[in-house]
């Protein structure tokens, strides 16, 4: 008897429809193909206990399995359930006959339970794509599922539960979630607030500015002052997040297997902060197994690099081109697989190895030439890509003792809306383009234009700091959002003298002193 069920495949953080195929016949042969890896190989063994200890009886029969389309590689355990229940439906041990109606995903354990699989919501939206009336998911994915509206979403603990809802499909109510209530209500809540940070109004100046225009930024510091507190609190002064954005990002990490149990939409952007001892294929993607790397996890967030100038030079430069095309394509022998990236870059370093090179009080004790050596980890097409240099030195002592708190992040927050809302208008027939830090040579020309006062202060900055001509460029880019902060059409020179401020590291003589 030939019995078809439907489940999916992840490709990139994309899913596609999988037609499990079963033919049962009397014998004793288990036979599964389709290019299956080895865990859905293993499926044999889980499904038959799981049949076992759910108390279905069922003669000795041969099964055949095919997992089409043939030519997509099969991962994971997520096709246990609808082989299960192919397998019960073929041995006439129940009758299902609405069973092309519904996508099923789940990983079975030995007694019957149900457990949660990877990739859910991507699977929901292909099968609500594909026009299937609803879909049957592990309990723990079922509120993930939900979010995809227009689709019957049926949480299940057990295989008993399964077969009991073919039987009468009103033993198991549907999972529903109020998309758009639930993204209103938690898209404006996070955990730190720049209200609780002393001190520091030129730095979360610089990160208001960043914000506002999508602008990378790199933090120089000595230890203790302050360069991850406020890098935390990054993600409370972007723009939150559209409901398009929350979808894609949420699709990410449910790939990822990142979502946590019970897990709906992600509200808040998302901050991804790994180690410097990250390989490059954790940075990327990609693996034996192809999932989203730390760049596609960060996605319409940050991604948090400190220690920079730790971190190996092969991962630093697999970050260029992503920062430039806000996509990765990981290619392999075996697969080659697309994944967003559109990040900001938030990066952090001491200004030498034993940290203290620009500190007030402390002395350096690096030898000479140490700072030079310690910069030069980092390359300068790296360097070229990240708009904003900042120097940041310990808090005083009466900055820290004050009671008063600072700016709140959503005082910071409207303000960089407004000027995020003015790049929107300007860019609106530019597809590819949302934010300042985006724009082009021709859209520089465009609008980026400077008064003869403007212009005159620039050529002092650059001549008098011996700046490279890349520095240029990112000049005229932040101070074009700086404008938008003020709400200024033409940028003015206060706009220009305030933006090469923040270019630190183009100066001929940071660094120098002990080179």
């Amino acid at each position: 008897m030939l019995v078809k069920t439907y489940a999916a495949a992840v490709h990139g953080i994309d899913a596609i429809v999988v037609t499990v195929e079963t033919v049962v016949t009397k014998g004793m042969q288990y036979c599964i193909v389709g290019l299956p890896d080895a865990a859905v190989k293993e499926s044999h063994e889980r499904v038959r206990a799981a049949i076992a200890q759910s108390h279905f009886n069922i003669p000795r029969i041969s099964v055949v399995i095919n997992l089409a389309p043939a030519d997509i590689r099969k991962e994971g355990a997520a096709y246990d359930l609808p082989i299960a229940v192919a397998v019960l439906v073929g041995a006439a041990v129940i009758e299902a006959p609405d069973l092309d109606k519904y996508m099923i995903l789940g990983e079975l354990s030995l007694d019957g339970s149900v457990l949660p699989v990877k990739g859910v919501l991507p699977m929901a939206i292909e099968a609500r794509a594909k026009g299937f009336k609803g879909i049957i998911v592990p309990s723990a994915n079922a509120t993930e599922a939900a979010v995809v509206n227009n689709l019957e979403v049926y949480g299940v603990d057990s295989l008993q539960e399964v077969v009991a809802f073919f039987k009468d499909n009103t033993t198991i109510k549907p999972t529903v979630v109020d998309t758009r209530a639930e993204f209103a209500r938690a898209s404006t809540v996070y955990d730190y607030d720049f209200s609780e940070v002393k001190g520091q109004e030129n730095v979360k100046r610089a990160f208001e500015v960043a914000c506002a225009g999508g602008h990378n930024i790199l933090l120089i510091g000595p230890p203790g002052s302050g360069k991850s507190m406020m890098a935390k609190r990054l993600p409370s002064i972007m723009p939150p997040l559209t409901l398009g954005e929350a979808l894609e990002t949420t699709k990410i990490h449910s790939v990822a297997g990142k979502l946590r149990r019970g897990a709906k939409l992600m509200t808040v952007r998302p901050f991804r902060s790994p180690h410097h001892t990250v390989s490059s294929v954790a940075m990327v993607g990609g693996g034996a197994n192809p999932k989203p790397g730390e760049i596609s996890l960060a996605h319409n967030g940050i991604l948090f690099l400190d220690e920079f100038p730790e971190f190996p030079r092969s991962v630093l430069e697999v970050l260029r081109q992503p920062l430039e095309d806000r996509h990765i394509s990981v290619s392999r022998a075996r697969y080659q697989v697309d994944y967003p990236a559109g990040f900001m870059l938030v990066a952090s370093m001491n200004p030498c190895p034993c940290g203290y090179y620009t500190h007030p009080s402390k002395p350096c004790t690096c030898q000479p030439g140490a700072v030079g050596r310690y910069m030069s980890r980092i390359s300068g097409p790296l360097l070229d890509r990240i708009d904003l240099h900042v120097e940041i030195m310990p808090v005083p002592f009466d900055d820290l003792a004050a009671k008063r708190s600072g700016e709140t992040s959503a005082a910071i927050r409207e303000r960089v809306i407004r000027a995020r809302e003015i790049q929107a208008q300007r860019y609106a027939s530019e597809p590819e383009i949302h934010c300042n830090a985006q724009i082009n040579s021709r859209l520089m020309s465009k609008y980026c234009t400077l008064s003869p006062t403007a212009t005159a202060i620039l050529k002092r900055a650059i001549e008098k700091y011996d700046m490279s001509a890349r520095a240029y460029d990112r000049i005229l880019k932040v101070a074009r959002t700086i404008a938008d902060l003020d709400a200024s059409a033409e940028i003015m020179p206060q706009h220009i003298s305030e933006a090469v401020n923040y270019r630190s590291l183009d100066r001929s003589s940071w660094g120098t002193a002990l080179g």
